[in-house]
């Protein structure tokens, strides 16, 4: 499994040999597998397995998302950012992913992991894995290390994903929404920490969201304004797919520039790989906050994902800038808030039932988002838009008459 990257100017040669792979670890795939990928049989969460899955040319690009938040304070000084490498190690093979570099500022440390992302704060830590890594098995191993090594105590737990592209390639726990559930709540020892509530959010025919949170968070709800919003984006542009392969651009340095991802995080540390023989990976950090994009540019599943947890106060200007990059076919968009965290936008990215980009098209919402509160303050949301079929000219004269067309600037 190769992968070229580059990290941005902080980055310290020492986190990269204390997180260095072993030639096994470095067989597992990543956001586009080259060859043939190890794993195992779902009888165990190893990091290799006594089987092999043969790459097709087809991947599972949309993530699988972990959170886990710890009470603030407690524990020693710094938290989950003193856990070992090794720890880091077991944990993530559980998962079946490794490290592939990493930086860090005051705030967080980033890894880009051959499989998607891992960011860790004192008190929190949140994991996206994709193709047919088993995520949920590294979360006993996470909450064992957290307690052992760095005595923090859980608070909050979240797990979510988007329905699959390729239900049948996932492994157990993975193989479905009950049975991830199910081994959620079969840990008993963290039971009382672990039981929570369960969501499905959008049409079950379509694009479709699954969101289970735990919340014993003990603080009042208006300290908490955090919230992440992430981009799904499907059928990528050509041109803009076409950057993400090594025969177009062969080093990530490259790719990140062509694409202009550094406008989207100005001033950010940027980590990126990019992957043999397509693929594309990026973290960026900036003070308290991340944004990262992961990338499968195959045009049998393209699909490309940008998540951040800046607290923005608009974020119509992010979404515009991000879909006129990827230029996709349709996309989700998903928001996790607490309720002071909805209170602070001054405005809703939802309420848009179309969106223009001059010169491109218009994307209409195919269905009314979804919302839903878990566990008394966790808001989720979720909306649906596909690029209208119509001619620009025609499609937006139309969209005008029946809804309100927001041009997002």
């Amino acid at each position: 499994r190769k992968a070229t990257g580059f990290a941005g100017e902080h980055f310290s040669a020492r986190w990269a040999s204390q997180f260095a792979m072993s030639s096994s670890e470095a067989s597992l795939g990543g956001n586009s597998p080259a060859s043939s990928v190890s794993v195992d049989d779902g009888a165990g969460g190893g990091c290799n397995g006594e089987h092999e899955r043969v790459y097709s040319g087809l991947f599972e690009g949309p993530e699988k998302t972990l959170e886990v938040c710890f009470k603030p304070g407690v524990g020693v000084e710094g938290g989950c950012r003193q856990l070992s490498g090794k720890a880091l190690e077991r944990l993530l093979c559980s998962a079946r992913c490794s490290i592939l570099s990493s930086m860090r500022n005051e705030c967080l440390d980033a890894y880009v992991l051959s499989e998607s992302s891992l960011f860790v704060y004192p008190y929190k830590m949140v994991l996206k894995t994709c193709g047919t890594t088993t995520l949920l098995r590294c979360l006993p191993q996470l909450l064992h290390e957290a307690n052992v090594e760095c005595g923090c105590v859980l608070e909050w737990v979240g797990y979510s994903r988007k329905n699959y592209i390729f239900p049948g390639e996932q492994l157990f726990p993975h193989t479905s929404f009950n049975d991830e559930l199910a081994y959620l709540q079969q840990h008993s020892q963290y039971y009382d920490r672990l039981s929570g509530s369960a969501h499905i959010l959008g049409p079950i025919t379509g694009d479709h969201w699954f969101v289970y949170v735990a919340d014993k968070c003990e603080r009042p709800a208006e300290m908490s304004t955090d919230r992440t919003l992430n981009i799904m984006m499907f059928d990528l542009h050509p041109d803009c797919a076409r950057i993400f392969h090594k025969q177009t651009y062969s080093t990530a340095e490259e790719q990140t520039r062509a694409a202009c991802f550094r406008d989207l995080m100005p001033g950010a540390q940027i980590d990126a790989q990019c992957f043999e023989p397509c693929g594309y990976s990026m973290n960026a950090i900036l003070q308290d906050a991340y944004s990262t994009v992961h990338i499968t540019p195959e045009s049998e599943c393209s699909y490309a994902s940008f998540e951040t947890n800046q607290s923005l106060r608009s974020y119509a200007g992010l979404v515009r800038h991000v879909l006129e990059i990827f230029r996709p076919g349709r996309f989700v968009l998903t928001m996790f808030a607490d309720d002071a965290g909805l209170a602070s936008l001054a405005e809703d990215p939802f309420e848009a039932k179309a969106l223009l980009l001059p010169q491109f098209g218009v994307y209409v919402q195919s269905n009314a988002a979804s919302n839903t509160t878990l566990e008394t303050d966790t808001v989720c949301r979720m909306g649906n838009w596909e690029l209208s079929k119509e001619p620009f000219d025609a499609g937006l004269r139309q969209r005008r008459k029946h809804t309100r067309t927001n041009t997002v600037s």
